[in-house]
């Protein structure tokens, strides 16, 4: 009887412990918005700067953060594309499982070879992508990134109006996050690092 008692309560303090465990394994707390089950946002076919075509695939294995802009964007893309620039920096080491694309949403102007001198010069790792003009309207909808023309005084000197912010993938290619503009680089690096 007093053995009996002895293994029930063995096995209710492993029963105990056990529920303890899974209380401490939470899904991680981002700071950013958490798009994981989204079902949009789920992939693309493009060309890279180098002239390569380029799917989402391509990069499973990293971490991917994908922006959508334009170079002659005259205040959200270059800072974002510093932040991320700055990001990659904090990141060190782990930096090298992460890989930032830039979308342009302007492939009337923005040709390969500009893409290809503009987004490096911010980390020469990252990648400009572009498309026809077809292809990118297809993707910024795919992606439900508003986009605007906004007429200037003569032709061709138009912005473009565009949603500010990030998506980030996780290493098997499923979106997770969407990156707020302008919040400085620690969220961004509390949130890639909790996905590497």
């Amino acid at each position: 009887m007093k053995r009996r008692l002895i293994t029930a309560g063995l096995l209710a303090l492993a029963l105990l412990g056990a529920g303890c465990d899974k209380l401490s394994t939470k899904t991680p707390a981002f700071q950013n918005t958490d798009l994981t089950g989204l079902d949009y946002a789920k992939g693309f076919s493009l060309t890279d700067h180098n002239g390569k075509a380029r799917t989402l695939a391509d990069f499973k294995g990293k971490l991917v953060v994908l922006f959508f802009g334009y170079t002659q964007c005259p205040d959200v893309c270059p800072t974002t594309m510093a932040e991320m620039a700055a990001v990659m920096k904090e990141l060190g080491p782990s930096s090298n499982e992460v890989q930032v694309l830039f979308v342009t949403l302007d492939p009337e102007r923005d040709t390969q070879e500009l893409l290809a001198s503009y987004v490096p010069a911010f980390d020469k790792r990252f990648l400009g992508l572009r498309g026809t003009p077809e292809q990118t309207a297809a993707t910024a909808k795919e992606f439900k990134v508003f986009v605007s023309k906004v007429p200037g005084k003569e032709p061709g000197s138009y912005t473009v109006d565009h949603t500010a912010g990030s998506y980030v993938f996780d290493k098997e290619g499923r979106v997770r996050l969407f990156l707020r503009h302008g919040q400085g680089p620690a969220p961004i690096v509390h949130d890639l690092r909790q996905l590497l």
